[in-house]
């Protein structure tokens, strides 16, 4: 175990942790940031509702920039998983990494979530497919690009109603396609379906295949072609540390902060996706800002912060 005890353990370098950095670096904090490499960014290939880059820019070039910007305040990052988190009576908190410990006045959990991705789809054909912006994940980031395009949503249920429904909103050929066999639909799904002129085809979804403009699906009608597919299949909230730590969390698994960004352990802070609220990086970028100006304030009642 080190025997220095930080101002602030940041969990998660996406775009949230790195805001997050940035801001506690120029409060002149002692910080450090563990990243254990899977943001969500670094799978877009491409962002244009991101503000100050009209032309777009890419998830890995935006991580990138800052990056960065964190180290030239001197927050760098280290490639660690953070494998356990607790807090003393103390209010010191006690973060491990595999076998190093590390201590801080306060953390701030931005560790995200993660999109489940189609079943039997190989690791390079998906990464293959979302760089051609043939397979998406986020309808309100880039259903603009999807704009009278045949389109494919697989899921079913609410969740893949809702998506079907948002997507109804950029264009008129959609389909609906189940990933195992029949649908599970609600009477209320169903009604909501036909009325958008949504149309259902029954799974299983075994197979996938891309051509030089398309992909291919593999359903109980047979083989369909598509322009993008939006796997509406949920996601897994990366929030175990808090929970382990004592923190609150919503029914789906999402911490639940107060409007300083502080969940009910006192000195434990989370901002992005792992938070209840829209999954946007302008969005976690805002919480981040709160959140270590919070932290701030929350280590200055402490101490004087500047010596």
């Amino acid at each position: 175990m080190t025997d220095t005890i930080d101002d602030c353990i940041i969990v998660g370098a996406g775009p949230a942790g790195l805001t997050a950095a940035i801001y506690l670096a120029r409060y002149h904090l002692a910080i450090r940031m563990f990243d254990c490499g899977t943001s969500r960014a670094s799978w877009i290939p491409m962002s244009h509702n991101h503000a100050g880059f009209p032309d777009g820019i890419s998830g890995p070039d935006l991580l990138e920039r800052m990056r960065d910007q964190a180290a030239k305040y001197g927050a760098l990052r280290e490639p660690k998983r953070v494998t356990e988190l607790a807090r003393s009576g103390d209010g010191i908190f006690t973060v491990r990494c595999d076998d190093e410990t590390y201590r801080a006045r306060s953390v701030l959990l931005a560790t995200g979530v993660v999109n489940r991705r189609p079943e039997g789809m190989a690791d390079e054909f998906h990464d293959e497919a979302l760089a051609r912006g043939l397979l998406r994940y986020c309808p309100v980031c880039d259903g603009y690009e999807v704009t009278d395009k045949r389109v494919a949503v697989l899921g079913t249920g609410d969740h893949g109603t809702a998506e079907a429904q948002f997507l109804r909103g950029y264009t008129a050929d959609l389909t609906l396609i189940s990933p195992h066999g029949d649908h599970d639909l609600s009477d209320a799904c169903s009604a909501a379906l036909d009325e958008a002129g949504i149309a259902r085809v029954a799974g299983p979804c075994s197979e996938f295949a891309l051509d030089h403009g398309g992909i291919g699906v593999a359903t109980g009608d047979g083989w369909m072609r598509f322009d993008s597919v939006y796997p509406a299949l949920g996601s897994d909230i990366r929030s175990g540390l808090a929970s382990a730590c004592g923190a609150t969390t919503s029914d789906d698994g999402c911490i639940l902060v107060d409007d300083h960004l502080e969940t009910d352990v006192p000195g434990l802070f989370a901002a992005g996706d792992v938070v209840v609220g829209l999954d946007q990086i302008s969005h976690a970028m805002g919480q981040a800002g709160v959140g270590a100006t919070a932290i701030r304030n929350f280590l200055g009642e402490q101490r004087p912060l500047r010596r």
